[in-house]
């Protein structure tokens, strides 16, 4: 690990909190929804539950979770530190959920 201003390893993985990336990623509209969401224990975290909205949160972990009657399953393909328009945001993650209209075919 490097020390107060060294580089960091290049095995290190970057990670960002759980909660700030559900609301970067506009899959709820503050922080606050998000950390509750997960601090209610409805949010699993690699096919773990997760409690804790500080958890870091990496590029190609899988989040399942509840978003209005819906149940989401998506994977992080990318961080991001601000919340962005509505087409950067989806460029964060893959919806690996089917599709409900398909089913209907």
């Amino acid at each position: 690990m490097a020390g107060p201003g060294g580089k960091p390893e290049k095995s290190v993985q970057p990670k960002l909190r759980l909660d700030k990336w559900l609301w970067s990623a506009r899959f709820f509209k503050t922080r606050d929804l998000a950390a509750e969401v997960i601090e209610s224990g409805h949010l699993r975290l690699n096919s773990r539950p997760c409690r804790k909205p500080g958890h870091g949160v990496a590029e190609g972990d899988t989040l399942t979770f509840p978003q209005g009657r819906a149940i989401r399953v998506i994977r992080v393909l990318a961080l991001s530190e601000r919340r962005g328009p509505a087409a950067e945001a989806q460029a964060l993650y893959h919806d690996l959920a089917p599709d409900p209209s398909a089913a209907l075919e």
